[in-house]
């Protein structure tokens, strides 16, 4: 039964599974958010900028996605966080969190952040029960009212 236990393995971004879980995503985000609101990286830009990129599998099947950006020393920020909607309520998303910090943390890096629409009730409520707070925009951002912007120490 331990095969059965959800996993986390690090994939490329244009893996047939990774490049599904992102259009699931994009395909949930779109009627919410215009085009100027949306911050999510593209396949390529997940490429491009090196993002470390991961799936979780449950049973097998791909569940979820999630990666993280480096900007330098200074921090982590987590992108394309996504887990299906199938596979929600069994502690993936969490577990996800927990796996992007460790790694993260690898790094020696003592701070992640997130930007997320604020109509994703759901994300909001699991980044503030693992222990991110709401911060001001950073890095390239600008205040955006779609948009919530958290980080959180993991050092």
């Amino acid at each position: 039964m331990a095969a059965l236990a959800p996993v986390i393995v690090p994939e490329r971004a244009d893996s047939a599974d990774a490049r599904a879980l992102i259009a699931e995503l994009e395909r949930e985000l779109d009627p919410h958010y215009p085009e100027a609101s949306r911050h999510g990286y593209s396949v390529e830009k997940l490429l491009r900028e090196a993002v470390a990129f991961f799936v979780t599998r449950h049973a097998g099947m791909p569940a979820g996605c999630g990666g993280v950006q480096f900007f330098g020393a200074e921090y982590g920020e987590i992108k394309r966080m996504y887990v299906r909607p199938g596979f929600r309520s069994h502690g993936l998303g969490r577990l996800m969190l927990g796996h992007l910090a460790a790694h993260v943390r690898q790094q020696g890096i003592s701070l992640l952040r997130l930007e997320t629409g604020i109509y994703q009730s759901e994300a909001i409520g699991l980044y503030e029960r693992f222990g991110f707070r709401r911060t001001a925009p950073f890095g390239a951002y600008r205040d955006d009212p779609l948009s919530a912007f958290y980080e959180m120490r993991i050092g």
